[in-house]
């Protein structure tokens, strides 16, 4: 529901204000769902809203900067997206890599982009990892981009990269009597960071659709009905407003 103004503000300074000291995730992930619905509601094309949605992150990146969250995760393209049709998939892939380049120019935040970059036309996987050797050195909050990102995939290339680790150091043979979970842990993507404590999905979808599959086993979720490009500060302070009231038993 939409307030008018004057009652909007003022539920959301009230909305604010209750949010208890200490309970603010350290990691949140966020689903970018519904732009290409909330075009069509309007009559638009899918890059309208794909636009639409780009524009959004900066303003969700200060909400979470000023309420003390150190890691956000944006899921912006998926594996399965790069099915799409080819016409929609490269002007989606122009809009990230516009939106992660203006996101490095502000030099408020570390990016680091996640995902199989590889899968991706050259040029646009050089102008992601150029925006991340652009923050390398940002000491703000870090926000991970993933781009062309599966989270099979991600498992997948974890276990590839500690077999090859492994082989490289002549303990393979060793490996299956050592293995365990914190082996996976330390060669995923976000390695050395903290798990989400909490991952959001716009649109109203109530699934993961493979979103950080690993890190995610003790995460508390969030679904909301709006599509991406209308989610408002309000949404995201609801978010944590639900997660501060939560009883965290991370599996015990």
């Amino acid at each position: 529901m939409r307030l008018p103004h004057p009652l909007y503000g003022l539920y959301e300074r009230r909305l604010a204000a209750s949010l208890p000291a200490g309970a603010v995730p350290r990691h949140i992930g966020v689903i970018l769902d519904g732009n290409r619905r909330w075009a069509r509601s309007l009559g638009a094309d899918a890059s309208t809203g794909h636009q639409r949605g780009a524009d959004k992150i900066a303003d969700l990146l200060g909400w979470s900067e000023e309420v003390g969250v150190e890691v956000v995760t944006l899921w912006m393209l998926s594996t399965d997206n790069l099915s799409r049709d080819p016409e929609e998939l490269d002007e989606l892939v122009r809009i990230i890599c516009d939106a992660v380049a203006r996101l490095a120019a502000t030099g408020r935040w570390r990016l680091q982009v996640m995902g199989a970059l590889e899968l991706l036309p050259a040029a646009a996987a050089e102008d992601l990892r150029e925006a991340e050797r652009r923050t390398a050195g940002v000491q703000g909050m870090h926000v991970n981009v993933a781009v062309g990102y599966g989270g099979r995939q991600e498992i997948a290339d974890a276990v590839r990269s500690l077999l090859r680790a492994h082989a490289e150091a002549g303990t393979l043979a060793e490996l299956p009597d050592t293995f365990d979970v914190d082996h996976i842990a330390e060669h995923l993507y976000t390695k050395g960071q903290p798990d989400p404590d909490l991952v959001i999905r716009t649109s109203g979808e109530q699934r993961l659709g493979g979103f950080l599959l690993w890190q995610s086993a003790h995460s508390e979720f969030y679904f909301c009905e709006a599509y991406w490009p209308d989610f408002r500060r309000v949404d995201f302070l609801r978010a944590l407003r639900s997660y501060a009231a939560r009883e965290r038993r991370l599996g015990r």
